[in-house]
């Protein structure tokens, strides 16, 4: 592990491969993740880039309480700009999951210059007025809800109901008790971070956002998501100039967990086109 100092703060992060295996790849975890989400990845992405995957501010190996006011969507993206545009050689290859799609999406938009292409799995968030089908059923109560759910289950001391009815809100009833040892405690180590992202002030996607995207991009999905997060990436791919998409066949929003051996070959097509 390592760390690099951005906006006052020292953020954790695993490298992997050797300065010459490409451009480098920096890797951007969602909700209750860390630099270890991307483990049944790295081996295999490292055989032709360095790849760096990081930990946001707050989340493992910090311990951090639920307080403070610096849990902002925001925060995460900046931290994230001044984080790449310390990694050497520019630009570099950017992949986000879930929320930390949402975070690299925000970061294309902000500072392409630091960017050669944009990978985004399942990213998380809302749609505006302008992006949302109107045709569309009725959607289901949106993932705030459910995260709001689980942090005042954590805030009332019940760590496993709010870890439970996160994760079985995602991957289906019941996928909480399936879930190995290892990476439940990945959850675990960051499960305080529910608390700050009730209050993080995420914006939902705009058209405009979407169409002023340049950065090449590659938006994936699991064949077996359901809810909004197999639909945002959808939507967003239909306005971001030139997007290409990925559907992983039997795989659920952990995709890369699920079938790495697939998504890598993927990931690895993408940035070698």
């Amino acid at each position: 592990m390592q760390t690099l100092r951005v906006n006052g703060y020292d953020m954790a992060y695993l490298e992997v491969g050797q300065e010459n295996q490409g451009p480098p790849l920096v890797c951007v975890h969602g909700t209750l993740g860390d630099f270890r989400s991307w483990s049944a990845v790295l081996g295999p992405l490292s055989q032709r880039h360095r790849v760096i995957s990081l930990s946001l501010r707050h989340f493992f190996p910090a311990h951090w309480d639920g307080v403070g006011d610096d849990y902002l969507m925001s925060q995460h993206v900046a931290d994230s700009i001044a984080f790449v545009a310390q990694i050497a050689p520019a630009p570099v290859d950017l992949m986000g999951h879930s929320r930390g799609g949402h975070i690299a999406f925000r970061v294309a938009q902000q500072r392409p210059d630091l960017l050669r292409k944009l990978i985004l799995a399942e990213p998380g968030g809302d749609l505006d007025a302008s992006l949302a089908p109107s045709a569309s059923p009725p959607a289901p109560p949106p993932l705030a809800n459910r995260i709001a759910i689980s942090a005042a289950k954590l805030a009332s001391g019940d760590i496993e109901g709010a870890l439970q009815n996160f994760f079985d809100g995602i991957d289906g009833d019941g996928a909480w008790a399936r879930l190995p040892a290892a990476p439940k405690q990945q959850l675990r180590d960051n499960v305080f971070t529910l608390l700050g992202q009730v209050g993080e002030q995420r914006k939902p996607y705009a058209k405009a956002d979407a169409h002023g995207i340049r950065t090449p991009t590659l938006l994936i999905g699991g064949a077996e998501t359901t809810g909004a997060l197999s639909r945002i990436w959808r939507v967003l791919a239909e306005h971001i100039p030139d997007a290409r998409t990925a559907i992983i066949a039997g795989a659920r929003h952990w995709m890369f967990d699920q079938a790495p051996a697939e998504y890598c070959r993927i990931v690895l097509a993408f940035l070698a086109a």
